[in-house]
């Protein structure tokens, strides 16, 4: 798929960021993996991101990745775009990038290097190099120590013409309103703040029409309806679904450092898809927080836990 064929597709519908699959030594599992994402797919989706970040791309070595990426590629055979998970230093990033290219993946998201910070120049010679690397669509993750301005921004997308997505993960509204004021329909926009459900309505009027939903993991059909609801102005319904959820499984995540995760593969053991524990450093939800969890889903979804009885 073309990179301006496929950021048209990804910003049509909702995104979808399957976690990756281990084993309780913290190996990957390839069929459990495979089934999941199959049953993804079976729901309505404009694009699969294999090793994201709620797939712990930042615990998988460069061979996992491209291992996991070709996978997602198999099972999406061609439906829909499959973007893989890029990032660290440079040279590990540009390769990361060539051989997600030979696994059979339609675009890049690009994480932030590893632990350093940069000035704009630094982050624009890191951005380039990849973007050179293949041919590949690439989406910048705008967050933590890689923030790019709207001038390197446009800068970057004037030399790469497969820099066609930007990813926001940091909510600086100013920015992302000179951004999209700039550089207007020539990238697509994602939401990609954590919980990106809570930021969807006003940021839908900034021109982000998508965001990556790690909810549906394991209530597929609350996250579709929500973002159904958010593109069709229905406050009131976005309201009520924030209020009755994902503003309490916010709170729930905020009570231990490095939840993001963990909370999405709790919620999948809870609806009966075990895809087996987070990988250290990160640490997996308690009992007394899965009963809270559990509680939530059973209020949001009941249908789900049905389905896993």
């Amino acid at each position: 798929m073309d990179p301006v064929h496929m950021a048209q597709r990804l910003g049509s519908g909702l995104l979808s960021f399957p976690v990756t699959h281990f084993d309780a030594d913290g190996a990957f599992l390839e069929d459990p993996y495979r089934a999941h994402c199959a049953w993804m797919l079976e729901h309505e989706l404009s694009g699969l991101f294999a090793a994201g970040g709620t797939g712990e791309f930042f615990s998988l070595t460069p061979a996992e990745v491209a291992q996991v990426v070709a996978a997602a590629v198999e099972v999406a055979d061609g439906r829909l775009p499959v973007i893989s998970g890029c990032g660290y230093g440079t040279a590990i990033a540009t390769g990361i990038a060539r051989d997600a290219e030979k696994a059979g993946a339609d675009g890049l998201l690009l994480l932030p290097p590893y632990l350093v910070g940069s000035k704009q120049e630094g982050l624009a010679a890191h951005i380039d190099a990849v973007c050179k690397a293949t041919g590949l669509g690439v989406i910048v993750y705008n967050r933590d120590n890689a923030v790019v301005d709207d001038e390197t921004l446009a800068g970057l997308c004037d030399r790469n013409p497969n820099l066609v997505g930007y990813k926001d993960g940091v909510g600086d509204i100013e920015l992302m309103t000179r951004i999209y004021a700039r550089m207007g329909d020539r990238l697509t926009y994602i939401g990609g703040l954590p919980t990106a459900e809570t930021f969807a309505v006003p940021y839908l009027t900034m021109g982000v029409t998508t965001y990556s939903s790690a909810i549906f993991n394991f209530m597929p059909e609350w996250a579709l309806a929500f973002y159904k609801a958010v593109r069709a102005d229905d406050r009131v319904t976005v309201m009520n679904q924030l209020r009755d959820f994902v503003l309490p499984y916010i709170s729930l995540r905020n009570q231990g450092r490095g939840y993001a995760v963990s909370i999405v593969k709790a919620g999948m053991r809870i609806v009966g898809r075990d895809s087996g524990p987070v990988r250290s450093p990160l640490t997996d939800l308690s009992a007394a927080e899965d009963a809270q969890l559990r509680a939530l889903i059973e209020r949001a979804s009941p249908q789900a836990l049905a389905e896993a009885a």
